[in-house]
């Protein structure tokens, strides 16, 4: 094995729990009161949305007005008329989505692990690319990471296989001497293996962690 694929969002970088923080941080600064279900739907209709960026529907910030659309009646809130209200809106939980940017435990243990094994680091993401070197940045990361490819920079997302192959390519390795690690099932590792990678699937619900898989390589 040269090189190994990390995944960011749910693997290296803890979206779930930043995300819920900050929406429970914003919707009481708002005056309400931040329930369970309030967060539950506010995660749906993330999961409804955020698609629709990926397939080239909405653009990324047309994405987060969408979110909104769905998400203000819930809370009883008026849904600003034009896109700059939308988006000055959005700004506020964005802000404490920001605030609240936080890497799992065993993130930086994981890659010092691989670079310890003297293995080249990529981070392959379904997202923005401003935005994913950002959490990188903010969650002292990126000086560990060699190759950041993005969808929105490559043209393709997970599972399309030009977005394996042309990190690979990033990463000066052969597909088959690659690893891709991540919590998500289809994208992170069925895709992956279509592609020519070994993959490993993160699953933290049973308490496994990133060194666990990499101890293997």
């Amino acid at each position: 094995m040269k090189a190994v694929i990390f995944d960011l969002d749910n693997t290296l970088f803890d979206h779930t729990g930043s995300a819920e923080r900050s929406l429970r941080s914003w919707v009481t600064a708002l005056g309400l009161t931040p329930t369970d279900e309030l967060v539950a739907q506010w995660f749906v209709i993330e999961d409804e949305q955020y698609p629709r960026w990926l397939s080239g529907e909405l653009t990324h910030q047309g994405q987060r007005r969408a979110r909104l659309r769905a998400f203000l009646p819930l809370l009883d809130r008026p849904v600003p008329a034009t896109e700059a209200g939308l988006d000055k809106v959005f700004e506020g939980y964005l802000t404490q989505y920001r605030n609240n940017w936080i890497a799992f435990p065993d993130a930086r243990p994981a890659l010092e692990v691989a670079r310890g094994n003297g293995l080249r680091i990529g981070v392959l993401t379904n997202g923005n690319t401003v935005q994913q070197n950002a959490k990188l940045a903010a969650i002292g990361l990126a000086d560990l990471v060699d190759v950041v490819c993005t969808s929105e920079a490559l043209g393709f997302s997970k599972p399309a296989p030009e977005a394996y192959l042309r990190t690979c390519e990033a990463l000066g390795a052969d597909p088959s001497d690659v690893l891709m690690i991540g919590d998500n099932l289809e994208l992170d590792v069925l895709g992956a293996q279509a592609a020519g990678l070994s993959a490993r699937h993160l699953d933290r619900t049973t308490g496994q962690t990133l060194p666990d898989l990499l101890r293997l390589v």
